[in-house]
């Protein structure tokens, strides 16, 4: 009877115990998976505390015209590195698209009313080109190394905006460019107005629609999604061109801020767009990623050099500090996976 009652007994406590340990897991994996919101608020208490300028309306709009930028292109990048890629050209689709922008102002079809739309279009197409480029050559090229092609594209689009602008800054830009860049709506600037309808978007399109799911099949694991019958050439070709888009749009609004499109515009600001995607908790090795992650992301880097400028340190430690983040967000995300394999087996463990 003894020995009864032990085999009776002995689970339970087992059951409890591992129970315990997945509750604990699943509330580790809950607060790593919120960790670039958590590192944003962390970043702006301690600016706070550190400048009494931090929280002032005037640095709060200029901190929303420093991070829209960057928070576009990021937003375009993402769709790229859900499905394991990643796209370098898109600082030189800033330039293109600023200095096509400026040619347009000055053609005679850019006079009338129209003109300002007609300006913006051309910025927009261009970044649609490039991204359709990009698109091709890795899916129809079959050359699927998008980080060479990518590179290539980088150079031969910075080429091609200092040849068709003879290497000088194009100006006289219609006045709707100049309000995108850096018109208000009240206190908060046009652009993040523009991040914020942007990133609602992106959310519904990856949330709420048949072609987010695809993307992140893509991304999680693409002969499979071949497998199940997922357009996987066209889900790579979509996310090229609307990374290629919001290149564009970043064209656009570095252009409205300066009133000028300049073929040297948009210099490592790829960089700032993947770092970006990166502290917000997306993989390089696709399938994870999440929009509100990726806005915190940028947010992060407009926070810590408006805060280090505001302290009036060094921009060296900018890249310091910016750097330092890239490694514990990769560090956040190896933490991520052993949790997500902790919390698998103890599934399997349950159920067996």
């Amino acid at each position: 009877m003894s020995g009864l009652r032990e085999s009776l007994t002995l689970p339970a406590p087992e059951r409890g115990e591992r129970g315990l340990e997945g509750r604990w897991t699943r509330l580790a994996l809950r607060v790593v998976e919120a960790g670039p919101i958590l590192i944003l608020l962390l970043l702006a208490a301690a600016m706070t505390a550190l400048s009494p300028f931090f929280l002032t309306g005037r640095n709060l709009t200029n901190l929303g015209f420093q991070t829209s930028i960057v928070a576009v292109l990021a937003l375009g990048q993402l769709l790229v590195i859900l499905t394991r890629g990643i796209d370098l050209s898109v600082g030189a689709v800033v330039a293109l698209s600023g200095v096509l922008g400026g040619i347009v102002a000055g053609a005679p079809i850019a006079d009338g009313a129209g003109g300002g739309l007609a300006v913006i279009a051309a910025m927009g197409l261009a970044g649609l080109a490039v991204g359709a480029a990009n698109g091709l050559i890795l899916v129809k090229g079959r050359v699927m190394n998008p980080f060479i092609v990518t590179l290539g594209t980088l150079s031969i689009v910075r080429g091609l905006a200092l040849v068709i602008s003879d290497a000088e800054t194009v100006t006289g830009l219609p006045a709707a460019v100049g309000t995108l860049g850096t018109g208000k709506l009240g206190p908060v600037p046009v652009p993040a107005v523009l991040v914020v309808a942007l990133a609602a978007l992106a959310w519904v399109l990856l949330a709420r629609t048949q072609w987010g799911r695809w993307i992140y099949a893509v991304g999680g694991n693409p002969e499979g999604a071949r497998r199940m019958g997922i357009p996987v050439d066209r889900v790579l070709m979509s996310v090229y061109v609307l990374c290629g888009l919001a290149a564009g749009i970043a064209g656009l609004l570095v252009a409205g801020r300066t009133n000028a499109g300049s073929p040297n515009a948009g210099q490592l600001l790829e960089l700032d767009a993947i770092t970006a995607v990166i502290i917000g908790g997306a993989s390089f090795f696709g399938g994870r990623g999440s929009v509100a992650n990726v806005v915190a992301g940028a947010l992060i880097i407009g926070v810590i050099r408006n805060g280090l400028n505001l302290l009036d340190v060094t921009p060296f430690w900018q890249l310091v500090a910016i750097g330092s983040l890239v490694i514990v967000s990769l560090e956040l995300d190896v933490l991520r996976g052993h949790l997500e394999r902790r919390l698998k087996v103890g599934r399997a463990e349950a159920s067996s």
